[in-house]
C-alpha cells in the first residue's frame, strides 16, 4: 500500500478511506500494520471518493490520493465539489528525472485535460509554472511543444504556442520564460536547436514541456520512463489541495515521490476553503 509506505518514510500521515474489509485485506497482503492510522469505512468506491472529498473540504486532510479507485471515478468526485475548485482549471504535471538531462522535466498536461483549448492551456501553463516555483525554480523555461518549430495555420498547436508566448509578453502568464512552438528535439537539445538555427532562451534548456494534448503528453512521459530509464512522479494542481493521481502500473518510488511533491505544495501556501 503506497500510503503506508509513504507514512513509513515519514512523508505523510494517511487517512484510509474505503470498504474496510478490502483495505484490511490489501494491508495484510502488503504486510502493512494499520493500527497507527485512521480508517474511515465506506460501503463502496463511489462513497469512498465522496468521503475523501468531504474530508478535504473540511480541512481534515491536506491532500488527496487515489488508491484502488479508478482515476476517472476519483477525479469525478473532486470536480463535482465546488469547494475544491479555484479560479484555475485543474491540470496534471509530471515531474521527470531523465538520465542525461541536467534538470528535472515538468510535462503537462498528460492526465486531466484531453484536448485543451487555448484558454485552458493558459491555466495549464500557469499551474506548471507555479509548481516549479514551489520546487525551487525561480524562473523556469517553458517550451510549448508541437511537431515543428514554425507557426503554421495547418497545425493548431503551433497557433496556440504563438498565442501563449504573446500572452506571456502581455503578462497574462507570469513567472517564467516562454517560447514556442518548439519541437521536442530543439526544446531539450542545444545542438538540435543550433543546427536548426533557433535562437531562444528556452531551446535546449527547457524546464517545462507543454504538450498539445493529453495523448501526446502521456506517450511522452511513458516513453521517457520505460525506454529512457526516467523516474516519474506527478500531481494534479489547480485545486485547493494537491491531488496525487497514480496509475496501477506506477512503481513505489513514483508513488512516494508524488507524495513528497504534494506535501511541498500543501505546505507552501495555505488556501482557506
Amino acid at each position: 500500500m503506497a500510503a503506508i509506505r509513504a507514512a513509513d518514510a515519514k512523508l505523510i500521515v494517511p487517512v484510509l478511506v474505503g470498504p474496510e474489509q478490502k483495505i484490511r485485506s490489501a494491508a495484510q497482503k502488503a504486510g502493512a500494520d494499520l493500527a497507527r492510522y485512521e480508517l474511515v469505512a465506506t460501503e463502496h468506491s463511489h462513497a469512498a471518493a465522496a468521503k475523501a472529498v468531504e474530508l478535504a473540504t473540511s480541512r481534515k486532510v491536506e491532500a488527496l490520493m487515489n488508491g484502488c479507485i479508478h482515476p476517472d471515478e476519483f477525479m469525478g468526485a473532486i470536480v463535482r465539489e465546488e469547494k475544491l475548485r479555484t479560479a484555475r482549471r485543474m491540470s496534471h504535471v509530471f515531474i521527470i528525472d531523465v538520465p542525461g538531462y541536467p534538470r528535472p522535466l515538468f510535462v503537462t498536461d498528460a492526465g486531466i485535460n484531453i484536448y485543451p483549448t487555448l484558454e485552458e492551456k493558459v491555466d495549464i501553463v500557469q499551474n506548471a509554472i507555479d509548481l516549479a516555483h514551489v520546487l525551487g525554480l525561480e524562473l523556469p523555461r517553458v517550451a510549448i511543444l508541437s511537431a515543428v518549430e514554425t507557426v503554421s495555420s495547418k497545425i493548431k498547436s503551433t497557433i496556440d504556442a504563438a498565442a501563449l508566448c504573446k500572452m506571456a509578453d502581455r503578462k497574462q502568464i507570469t513567472g517564467a520564460i516562454l517560447d514556442g512552438p518548439l519541437a521536442f528535439d530543439n526544446a531539450v537539445s542545444e545542438a538540435a536547436a543550433k543546427t536548426k538555427g533557433i535562437v531562444s532562451p528556452v531551446a535546449g534548456q527547457a524546464d517545462i514541456l507543454v504538450v498539445p494534448d493529453l495523448e501526446a503528453g502521456n506517450m511522452l512521459a511513458r516513453q521517457l520512463e520505460y525506454l529512457g530509464g526516467a523516474e516519474v512522479s506527478g500531481i494534479v494542481v489547480g485545486a485547493r489541495v494537491p491531488i496525487i493521481l497514480t496509475s496501477s502500473a506506477d512503481k513505489t518510488l513514483a508513488r512516494l515521490s508524488s507524495c513528497a511533491v504534494a506535501v511541498l505544495v500543501a505546505r507552501h501556501k495555505e488556501i482557506p476553503l
